[in-house]
């Protein structure tokens, strides 16, 4: 007698999350926001975080109404700013939110449409770098002790690190992660979701080395665009022209509602396993599948150069023995 297949992931069908909280950064709009609707909707608790108080507060709306009995709440965070990020840290740590745990941190917020010339932040960093990849290391970082101490029998807590099926058009090995020799607004782009997928990759094998229940999972949205995506007030109101203008790239790009469904499954499906790379199944549409990373981001020279530069430039180490202690390993 043969199995049959597995039921299609579907986001108006997750498995029950109630009882869960989870993070998302970069939730006030677009993959982010879809993101937190999706799980929201399986019952979870989810913190928006986002730089834009206003933004923060149309996409707390938008949720409370289009999701019945919807349990979120916001949190000032801008991925860019490490003053940012540690405050930020410190009051989910502090228990200044609604629930007194944490199960999972989808490492969302990024820059999409780069600048044309090099700019840096208040501390130095090449600005793409730092909010697409330097910013999120550090934020798992403070809250990987929180995380830890969420593991149960049924449970493993988990970091989503957002990545990009661009990796897959080049090298783009990030020997000059910082572009202090020649900037190119693609190149940025490109090598920032280098750096993800690499720390994802490397943070997944260190959690397993130190004996830390937290896993680390790499997801992609494909070619997400917004004039393919419903109208949300506040969220996402696409005029008539790029309506059109996305239309016409139907054959091969989806709404970013569909693209967050590759990044929710990523994090709740309790069939996938620290280490894993998730996007859809044509690459740049359709429904979440596993896949591999780019060469580049899985070399574990690469990786490993990446790591200590993230290491450097941050000032700060995973602080894994800790986690490891606290959850009780």
């Amino acid at each position: 007698m043969t199995e049959s297949a597995p039921a299609p992931w579907d986001p108006a069908r997750l498995p029950d999350q109630s009882g869960r909280t989870f993070l998302v950064t970069g939730a006030n709009a677009g993959l982010g926001y879809f993101a937190s609707e999706q799980l929201v909707a399986a019952g979870a608790h989810v913190i928006l975080s986002g730089r834009s108080p206003n933004r923060l507060a149309a996409a707390h709306d938008a949720l409370e109404a289009r999701v019945p009995d919807a349990s979120v709440e916001t949190l000032l965070l801008d991925v860019s700013n490490a003053g940012s990020i540690r405050a930020a840290a410190a009051s989910v740590r502090g228990g200044l939110f609604k629930r007194q745990r944490l199960d999972g941190v989808l490492l969302n917020a990024g820059i999409i449409h780069t600048p044309r010339q090099r700019e840096t932040t208040r501390d130095g960093r090449e600005l793409v770098l730092a909010t697409n990849a330097l910013g999120h290391f550090v934020l798992a970082s403070e809250l990987l002790t929180t995380l830890s101490k969420s593991a149960s029998r049924t449970w493993t807590p988990r970091m989503v690190w957002l990545g990009s099926a661009v990796t897959r058009m080049g090298a783009y090995d990030p020997v000059d992660i910082q572009l202090e020799g020649r900037y190119r607004a693609w190149r940025a782009y490109v090598q920032s979701k280098v750096v993800v997928q690499a720390l994802g990759i490397e943070a997944d094998l260190r959690l397993k080395d130190a004996g830390v229940p937290v896993e680390s999972v790499l997801a992609h949205p494909g070619y997400s665009i917004g004039g393919r995506t419903p109208r949300v007030a506040g969220v996402n109101e696409p005029g008539a022209w790029k309506r059109v203008r996305d239309g016409l790239q139907a054959p091969i790009a989806q709404s970013k509602e569909r693209g967050a469904a590759s990044l929710v499954r990523a994090l709740v499906d309790p069939s996938i396993a620290g280490g894993e790379y998730w996007g859809p199944r044509h690459v740049t549409r359709g429904d979440p599948t596993r896949q591999q990373p780019s060469k580049t981001s899985s070399d574990p020279e690469v990786r490993l150069r990446i790591w200590e530069t993230c290491e450097r430039l941050s000032g700060m180490e995973w602080p894994f023995a800790r986690a490891a202690r606290l959850a009780g390993r």
